[in-house]
């Protein structure tokens, strides 16, 4: 599975990455995750299964749905209090949900 974060600028999901590889290792589950900035979403995204927004980059819900959606990548805004606590183990079930959708 191909996992993409994005968020303003591409470093506060850093440390949520790390945490999301952690526990998809644990699990024996073979990811890709990786996160960029708003500016380069819309070159990456392609490769991804799924697309996360951090929720600084809400905004781009409706643009990236759009977007994404011609190519069957289904897209979601972390949940707030999971992006604030770096919950990876949440935020891979979150991408893990979105995938299986």
């Amino acid at each position: 599975m191909n996992i993409l974060l994005c968020c303003s600028a591409g470093m506060s999901t850093s440390l949520i990455v790390s945490k999301m590889e952690k526990i998809a290792e644990s699990r024996g589950i073979s990811a890709r995750i990786w996160a960029v900035s708003e500016s380069v979403v819309r070159s990456e995204f392609i490769e991804a299964d799924v697309l996360l927004l951090g929720p600084q980059v809400r905004f781009l819900l409706d643009e990236m749905e759009s977007v994404c959606g011609e190519n069957n990548i289904p897209v979601d805004v972390i949940d707030m209090f999971s992006y604030g606590m770096c919950d990876g183990e949440a935020i891979l079930d979150q991408a893990i949900k979105l995938n299986n959708k």
